[in-house]
């Protein structure tokens, strides 16, 4: 049983966040459990695009970004994986730094010095030289950066399910079992 801590920081992209709580919450046989940090801009920026405030109604557990009780903020609680969805580039340089600042960065940290799996999935473009440099910088740690590009070979109908194409993969590496689009198959019954 995994446990997972979600951070979603304040770039667009909130639909990635949103397929990815999706996704979990028909994934709750693998999980013990979530861990959810989200920034002020994440909250603003997810009723801009989607309309709502439907982020409190999932059934996982919320921190406020100071809260540094939180069980991920140590290393000892044993939280395996972290995917910060979308990652903003503000977010990505703190990591890259080790600030350790709020509690999503903290989190981090800890992941990153526990030589656990941390997922960044930035969304932003283009990439400045900079953003490139704190992904080389994280990858270099033992983080991965998957960029919010979705494909589109799976012939997605809507856009949720393109936002899904990316999500899966995702938690492809965050080591979830999932039905999903693989090359070489048929696409799955659209689950969105």
């Amino acid at each position: 049983m995994k446990k997972i801590v979600v951070a979603v920081a304040g770039s667009s992209g909130s639909i990635y966040a949103k397929v990815l709580f999706d996704r979990l919450v028909q994934l709750k046989p693998q999980w013990a459990a979530v861990g959810v940090v989200m920034s002020k801009n994440a909250r603003l920026n997810w009723q801009l695009e989607l309309g709502n405030e439907s982020y409190r109604y999932y059934p996982f557990d919320v921190y406020e970004k100071d809260n540094f009780a939180a069980p991920f903020a140590s290393g000892s609680a044993k939280y395996d994986t972290m995917v910060v969805c979308p990652c903003s580039m503000g977010t990505m340089g703190r990591i890259a730094a080790g600030i350790s600042d709020d509690l999503l960065t903290r989190a981090a940290d800890v992941v990153l010095k526990e030589r656990r799996r941390l997922i960044l999935v930035p969304r932003e473009t283009p990439f400045s030289l900079i953003h490139l440099r704190n992904m080389v910088t994280i990858t270099e740690a033992g983080g991965i950066i998957c960029p919010a590009i979705p494909s589109f070979y799976s012939g997605p109908l809507n856009m949720e399910a393109v936002a899904a194409t990316l999500v899966d993969r995702v938690l492809d590496l965050a080591g979830f079992e999932l039905e999903t689009f693989r090359w070489g198959t048929s696409p799955p019954t659209p689950l969105l």
